[in-house]
């Protein structure tokens, strides 16, 4: 099992930082060799379920996640999404937070725990490491551009 942090403090205003890192389908351009599809479609709400696609050909595989918390930002208060994951090869949870940072900007946090099944925990490290490196730069890629 691996767990990891991402922080970031943005020049965005809380709603617009939000949106940025809970718009599902772009995380599919934002990380490599991933697509997203989201079932129902648009608005997210709790049941909403996120699924990810990555690999490539015949290695590729699912990695569903369905929400189980949804409070976007609101009058100046925190916002926080939090998904389980609910596939055969990944398990865990992530959770987004985006809350009022110093000066007028916003605080973005990502946790995240990873369980891969069948991967002995033995390659923990690496898990973690590539972990916070593809998704580390995904939030940068999601929270620079519109």
């Amino acid at each position: 099992m691996v767990n990891f942090l991402l922080e970031r403090t943005v020049p965005l205003p809380l709603d617009e930082a939000w949106r940025r890192v809970t718009q599902w389908r772009r995380h599919g351009e934002v990380v490599p060799l991933t697509t997203v599809r989201v079932v129902p479609p648009e608005p997210t709400r709790r049941g909403t379920l996120v699924v990810a696609r990555s690999g490539v050909g015949p290695l590729s595989f699912d990695d569903p996640m369905e929400v189980t918390v949804w409070q976007p930002p609101e009058d100046g208060a925190p916002g926080l999404c939090h998904l389980e994951k609910r596939g055969r090869v990944v398990l865990g949870w992530a959770e987004l937070e985006v809350r009022p940072g110093p000066g007028g900007r916003s605080r973005v946090i990502w946790r995240e725990e990873i369980r891969l099944r069948l991967l002995p925990s033995l390659f923990d490290g690496v898990v973690r490491r590539s972990s916070r490196y593809v998704f580390g730069r995904a939030l940068n890629r999601l929270l620079r551009s519109p």
